[in-house]
């Protein structure tokens, strides 16, 4: 048992559909994976999770792998993501987060203005820190012997900066928003502080055996595009430089995600920007999209969640329509966003199947 948190000797990987698709290289069916596929919408989910605070059950690898696992036994998804939450790095920075029920997120104590920033350390040691989430990506890449690639993940810099000053969610975040106005230096100084804990975060999870890297910069389409390139791209840039960079010198290569909800004017920079797939939200054109990316990059995305409160017929017609847009190759199959804890198991299997019976149908058509 003790060298399943080693990572070492893992499972020899039976499944690279989904790894291939983000690398541009051939695929026989369009992989598919949602985000959120380890949620409350499933009953395993809420009667492991049921009574236990939500940070603890992040902090236990036990935990985070058996969530992640619980969806591949159910569908036949392609690709898997660690359990895990973007807070995290805020936590691992100083701050203090719970996750209050009905609420959601909620830092007792944000930043409210420049000096609050003497609060966060200084020098993040991420081996120490977050050391509980490299464990549960090792012992998951164990346990799920091989079956489909494993994905890491971390919130972008804008996305957690936007968190720690609201202190919760919000739907106008005029309190961060007013610190780009206000305090652009300083914004710049979170920014930058937030990226470098980062870099050092994914290359962690890489080393400990995530075989993908997603960012999600969840908040971007607050912005307009003029704030979009100031405060978000060039750290989205930079984070997947540097850990491209990182990995090349060890010759590793890590397909790099980059999901910026709402940015529509940012396509065509982020496909510039050192990721191998841009995902999409459900707001987005399939074939504007592709125009946009000009072929630079694999694209993931973008049913809209809803679409899973159809009858099954009309998720495949739903999913056959995507797929015409977007093509069969490049290309990964996923929600423009999370599920819902309202949601039928039985529409995401609906989903799954049709992604792969229509996708081969079309590749046997070419």
């Amino acid at each position: 048992e003790k060298c399943l948190h080693l990572p070492k000797d893992f499972p020899q990987l039976k499944n690279d559909t989904f790894l291939r698709a983000a690398r541009g290289e051939q695929t026989q069916h369009v992989p598919v994976w949602c985000m959120r596929q380890a949620g409350r919408y499933l009953p395993e989910f809420r009667e492991f999770r049921a009574g236990k605070d939500f940070f603890d059950t992040c902090r236990s690898p036990e935990a985070c792998c058996e969530l992640t696992l619980q969806p591949l036994r159910r569908f036949d998804f392609d690709a898997s993501i660690i359990f895990s939450d973007i807070l995290v790095v805020p936590q691992a920075m100083g701050m203090e987060v719970q996750m209050v029920p009905g609420k959601g997120p909620t830092f007792p104590d944000p930043l409210k203005d420049p000096e609050d920033l003497q609060r966060l350390k200084t020098k993040v040691d991420v081996q120490k820190e977050l050391d509980y989430v490299f464990k549960a990506i090792t012992l998951t890449r164990h346990k799920i012997e091989g079956k489909v690639p494993l994905i890491g993940f971390t919130g972008a810099p804008w996305t957690l900066m936007s968190y720690m000053i609201e202190g919760s969610g919000s739907k106008t975040f005029s309190k961060v928003k007013s610190w780009l106005y206000r305090y652009p230096e300083v914004s710049h100084m979170l920014l930058k502080r937030l990226t470098d804990v980062i870099v050092d975060y994914l290359l962690g999870q890489v080393a400990a055996g995530a075989q993908a890297l997603q960012v999600f910069e969840s908040h971007a389409g607050i912005l307009g595009p003029v704030e979009f390139k100031a405060f978000c791209l060039p750290y989205l840039r930079d984070i997947a430089r540097r850990v491209k960079d990182q990995l090349k010198e060890t010759g590793q290569d890590v397909p790099m995600i980059v999901f910026a909800k709402d940015a529509h004017y940012g396509l065509e920079d982020l496909s510039q920007s050192y990721y191998d797939v841009v995902s999409l939200d459900w707001t987005i054109d399939p074939r504007l999209a592709r125009e946009q990316t000009g072929g630079k990059v694999s694209l993931q995305g973008n049913m809209d969640p809803c679409a899973l409160y159809a009858p099954k017929e009309r998720i495949s017609e739903i999913v056959k329509t995507m797929l015409e847009g977007f093509g069969t190759q490049r290309y990964i199959a996923n929600l423009g966003h999370g599920m819902y804890p309202d949601m039928d198991p039985e529409s995401v299997a609906a989903f799954v199947e049709a992604v792969h019976k229509h996708s081969r149908q079309m590749n046997k058509q070419q």
